[in-house]
């Protein structure tokens, strides 16, 4: 059976860049025979958080949000690509994943940053860090960050480096290695 990994986008602005990095790490995933749907929260469109999903009354959550619990409950690891806006984490990346809690336990998360400039976002990514382990998602040791994004990779996510699919590749074996472990240990059950 294919391991399924939502590919979390963390930004909404409309000449985001992250697109093109979520893009090329949905094919990259799906040529491991991955499942990597999308969450975009552009598309989305979630409201800023009042109520998580958990605090819903069970079947009353609104359907977007019952539909990615369904997704995260499927769900063997997390890429989250994020982009860094003052150094930190985008709000709309910080809104989407706030809404859910147990749904992310006992699964890996990988950090994919980005930038426009030489640096790759990675100081939202060592903010980030702390966020994942905290909703139960810790990420593997490894980033990927994509410095200057705009010429890294094309519209289509299309690598136009080198590099790039090479240091996606290692970044995605370590992923692999994590979440077939977890998922291992999860069918053996759980602390709680």
């Amino acid at each position: 059976m294919a391991l399924v990994c939502p590919v979390i986008l963390g930004s909404v602005r409309s000449d985001r860049q992250g697109l093109r990095v979520a893009r090329f790490l949905i094919v990259q995933l799906e040529a491991r025979g991955w499942e990597a749907p999308l969450v975009d929260p552009a598309a989305l469109q979630l409201p800023l958080l009042d109520r998580m999903y958990k605090e819903h009354p069970k079947g009353e959550a609104p359907p977007k949000l019952e539909a990615l619990a369904e997704l995260y409950r499927r769900a063997d690891a997390f890429v989250v690509v994020s982009a860094e806006y003052n150094h930190s984490v985008p709000p709309a990346l910080s809104n989407t994943l706030d809404h859910f809690l147990e749904e992310y336990f006992w699964r890996p998360s990988a950090i994919c940053c980005y930038s426009a400039g030489q640096y790759g976002g990675v100081r939202a990514a060592m903010q980030l860090r702390a966020m994942l382990a905290e909703l139960g998602m810790p990420s593997i040791p490894s980033l990927l960050p994509v410095p200057r994004v705009g010429k890294a990779l094309d519209e289509a996510g299309t690598a136009a480096e080198p590099w790039l699919p090479k240091a996606a590749g290692r970044f995605l074996d370590e992923l692999t290695w994590y979440a077939e472990a977890l998922k291992a240990q999860r069918q053996k059950g759980t602390p709680y």
